[in-house]
């Protein structure tokens, strides 16, 4: 009998393949974008709130969809203040317009401004925040502090000195530079931090050490990987933009008496609000609106385009 301790274990000789881990190579890769968009696609308020925009795109673009009766030509004295009627849903202004008509003409006008200065402020924030944050030394502190010079303006207060100076040039181009010109600086703030980010990371590294220039690489690949910050600030300065322009409006430094403006209609309206409060009220839930449009989809697309948020929810 042999002794027990003395025995060895030996393993079963078997030709069965066994299954190892398998990698999915027909499935798409996965990236920030198709990410953000697999998440906002799943939210009923991302759609909601693009309903409203896209809404509000056909009232500026195509404003006779909605009504055919023109927002200063029909404008009665013996109407003034009346309730609604059958061809006037909300009623009449004191100077007795289509409180309707000129809400929907009044989106263009709001619209336009915002987008412009949108395009404005967001160019100017995109450059110096790239240019800062990529080179960085002395290049990085000079624009830091102009940067930090423009922050310290109010660009409702800049846009107002603006407008008046230049009260004879009052147009939707003026106004927007006013206020873009004055509220680039948290962009760049945004931008700079986005891009210093982005040019620690190891394919920053490669690409240098290929033999790409700095611009080269800037241009092919911080520019691309740094973007996203600059779409989710672009639909809140959008809604900043449309308050900015109806503010300026409500003060009477805005684009004149004569364009149809959400603010200006407000302003207008204030001195009837005792008898005739629809007329201030229906404008203002339209800005409210927009504005609050603007700014849900951009809080939800900052929400999707940062992976921590995803995975806490």
């Amino acid at each position: 009998m042999s002794d027990p301790l003395s025995r060895r274990y030996v393993a079963p000789v078997t030709t069965e393949q066994l299954p190892t881990d398998a990698v999915r190579v027909s499935g798409k890769p996965s990236n920030l974008w198709r990410d953000a968009w697999y998440d906002l696609r799943r939210r009923p308020l991302f759609w909601i709130s693009l309903a409203f925009v896209a809404l509000l795109l056909l009232m500026a673009v195509w404003p006779t969809l909605f009504t055919q009766v023109p927002p200063n030509n029909q404008c009665l004295l013996e109407n003034s203040n009346k309730g609604p009627t059958g061809d006037h849903i909300l009623g009449f202004t004191f100077q007795g317009c289509d409180v309707f008509s000129r809400i929907v003409h009044g989106a263009s006008t709001s619209l336009s401004v915002g987008l412009l200065s949108t395009i404005i402020g967001s160019g100017i924030g995109w450059i110096m925040g790239t240019v800062a944050g990529y080179y960085g030394g002395w290049v990085d502190s000079l624009l830091s502090r102009i940067g930090d010079m423009f922050f310290s303006i109010p660009y409702i207060l800049a846009a107002v000195v603006v407008m008046t100076v230049f009260e004879k040039y009052r147009n939707v181009f003026t106004l927007s530079l006013a206020i873009g010109g004055f509220a680039w600086a948290a962009t760049a703030r945004v931008v700079r931090a986005e891009v210093m980010r982005v040019r620690q990371a190891e394919f920053i590294t490669a690409s240098k050490a290929v033999g790409r220039s700095k611009f080269s690489t800037l241009m092919a690949h911080v520019v691309p990987n740094a973007i996203a910050p600059l779409i989710v600030l672009g639909t809140l300065a959008l809604a900043g933009g449309i308050v900015a322009e109806s503010t300026l409006a409500f003060l009477g430094v805005g684009l004149g008496t004569e364009t149809m403006s959400w603010g200006a209609d407000i302003s207008r309206a204030q001195s009837t609000l005792r008898v005739a409060p629809m007329s201030l009220i229906y404008p203002s839930i339209a800005l409210t609106t927009a504005v609050l449009s603007f700014v849900v989809l951009g809080e939800l697309l900052r929400d999707a385009m940062d992976p921590k948020a995803r995975a806490t929810r």
